[in-house]
């Protein structure tokens, strides 16, 4: 009898799901809108957009604005104009579904607060105590061997374990360089790799920070120039873009990185895949740093202790320690890469002579790609804060939709408010999805739920040894309930992914154009024909391109 009404519930739930026939519409036809609405002259933007999208035949725009994670500190025309915008969404009887819970980009929750970025612990770093402050035992130590490129073999830099084309596309230069008396210059590469290898013995769970001053002349591919690191288990351990520019004189890059549990690393640094034009390199160094994004939170203790063990106390011992550029660069809620860090001074209580030993423990968080920081997913602060963001977002929308901002979560599972024993990441992003829903349904107990597919699909995120998040985000989408729609845009696993979550039972909207090919998304709604439960398309642009947004109607309508 149990398995009866098992099958029948499974068998209602399938026809409800049920994809649109051939020719029938598609119930959800979405806009990604991202706009800030503070400024005056996007408000006539957006209207334009919805006239739009309505006379093309979508339905709802998603409303992804920064300014929706900061409503209490915006200025009151920013209300005005969001007023104005939704009159005229209903006047043209459009759905707004407003983004909120930035669990990935989380820049508009921690503006409210850092130190609820999610944290990755330095273990026992050295410090020797001199003037009344601890240094870094190693402060100023590069260690990289031949970072200067003040000594060649031919035109092969002496110290690095590896040189792309040395003689061919890479070549010591006596005449321009930023320090010394050479630099290196890679040229012409033609679609090859320009980099420089170099293998070194490191202490685990240790701050690095590395820096090299580039030029270029032309150089099409500054963008691929980097500097990263590899562990031993094969992990990419630092991700941020240096923003070098196609042409540009002698400028210094940085990159943060810690060593993990690796006890060696490939640090890399030059261009994946170099085309027309020329770089030079010059007074590469990779030093251990200290407390540059340093958090501070009860469940990221911050430890002070002599070599015989005896813990140091702030505010007696030591002067408090924190770093006022986290997250302050420029603005709230916005991080560097790199700056100048705090430093740790000793307070004469301590009694502590010149020449003593510290070992300093602490937690950091680091930026990726372009200063994307995460929050930790479980702090009970970061609730907090979203339950006020998500009450603010209701009283000025009233929604019927809430759209879930988890995303490319790339840090996680670190912090004690994070890592349990026998707690897997899986579980812990399922954890903060429940939660999140909690917070939503506590505010508005109707309302429909959606959220991008990616941390949730085994063939896209949710995986081991995903960026630097700690263990593996299998089972992630345990905390989905039921009834939450999927915004997939794993359009390349199409196949694999879309009867993944049709299986679970949920309804999927497909995320499509991404700046491409606006008729692409036929083959992809053809494949989830073959799904119960995708019903709907979203007209996605990260670059503000609304050009193809009736050819996608249309293509998406299969007209």
């Amino acid at each position: 009898m149990t398995r009866l009404l098992t099958f029948l519930a499974v068998l209602l739930l399938s026809l409800a799901s049920s994809p649109p026939a051939r020719g029938e519409e598609l119930s959800r036809r979405w806009v990604y809108l991202q706009l800030n609405l503070q400024v005056e002259a996007n408000v006539a933007k957006a209207e334009g957009i919805a006239k739009r999208a309505k006379a093309a035949g979508y339905n709802g725009i998603v409303l992804a604005d920064y300014k929706l994670n900061i409503l209490d500190r915006v200025p009151q025309h920013y209300f005005r104009n969001a007023e104005q915008f939704i009159k005229t969404c209903r006047e043209l009887d459009l759905e707004i579904i407003p983004a909120v819970c930035p669990i990935g980009y989380s820049d508009g929750l921690l503006a409210h607060n850092p130190n609820l970025a999610e944290g990755l612990p330095v273990q026992d770093a050295e410090f020797v105590v001199d003037g009344g402050e601890a240094a870094l035992a190693a402060h100023g130590k590069n260690l990289l061997a031949g970072g200067e490129f003040e000594t060649f073999k031919g035109d092969t830099a002496a110290g690095w374990n590896y040189q792309d084309f040395p003689g061919e596309a890479s070549f010591v230069d006596h005449a321009v360089k930023h320090g010394g008396k050479s630099s290196l210059r890679f040229q012409q590469l033609g679609g090859k790799n320009g980099r420089l290898i170099h293998k070194l013995k490191v202490k685990p769970h240790q701050l690095l920070h590395a820096s090299v001053w580039i030029k270029t002349d032309d150089f099409t591919t500054a963008n691929d120039l980097r500097m990263m690191a590899i562990g031993t288990d094969g992990r990419t351990l630092s991700f941020s873009n240096l923003g070098a520019k196609q042409s540009q004189d002698w400028t210094q890059h940085h990159v943060m990185l810690n060593t993990l549990g690796n006890e060696e690393i490939n640090f890399y640094v030059g261009c994946w895949g170099g085309q027309e034009g020329r770089f030079w390199l010059d007074d590469v160094r990779l030093e251990e740093a200290a407390f540059v994004n340093l958090i501070r939170r009860d469940a990221c203790p911050l430890v002070v202790r002599t070599a015989s063990g005896r813990v140091l106390q702030e505010g007696t011992d030591f002067a408090p320690l924190a770093d006022p550029k986290l997250g302050n660069v420029p603005y709230a809620g916005s991080f560097n890469v790199f700056h100048e860090a705090p430093a740790l001074k000793i307070l004469p209580a301590a009694k502590l002579p010149n020449g003593e030993r510290l070992l300093v423990s602490y937690y950091h968080t680091v930026t990726i790609y372009d200063n994307q920081v995460t929050c930790c997913l479980a702090d009970p602060e970061v609730f907090r804060v979203l339950t006020q963001q998500i009450a603010a977002v209701e009283k000025l929308f009233q929604p019927r939709t809430y759209f879930l901002s988890h995303d490319e979560i790339r840090v996680a599972d670190w912090c004690p408010a994070c890592h349990r024993t026998g707690q897997t990441a899986g579980d812990l992003l399922a954890e903060n999805v429940r939660h999140c829903v909690k917070v939503v349904r506590s505010i508005n107990p109707q309302a429909k739920l959606c959220i991008w597919s990616d941390m949730f699909d085994p063939y896209h995120n949710a995986h081991e040894k995903f960026y630097l998040v700690q263990g593996d985000l299998a089972g992630s989408w345990e905390g989905l309930p039921q009834e939450m729609i999927v915004v997939n845009w794993n359009h390349g696993q199409a196949a694999k992914s879309l009867p993944f979550f049709g299986e679970r039972g949920h309804e999927q909207v497909l995320a499509g154009y991404y700046d491409s090919d606006p008729a692409n998304i036929r083959g992809w709604l053809q494949t989830g024909a073959k799904t119960r439960g995708v019903n709907g398309a979203m007209y996605t642009t990260w670059t503000g391109n609304f050009d193809h947004l009736e050819a996608f109607a249309k293509a998406a309508s299969g007209k």
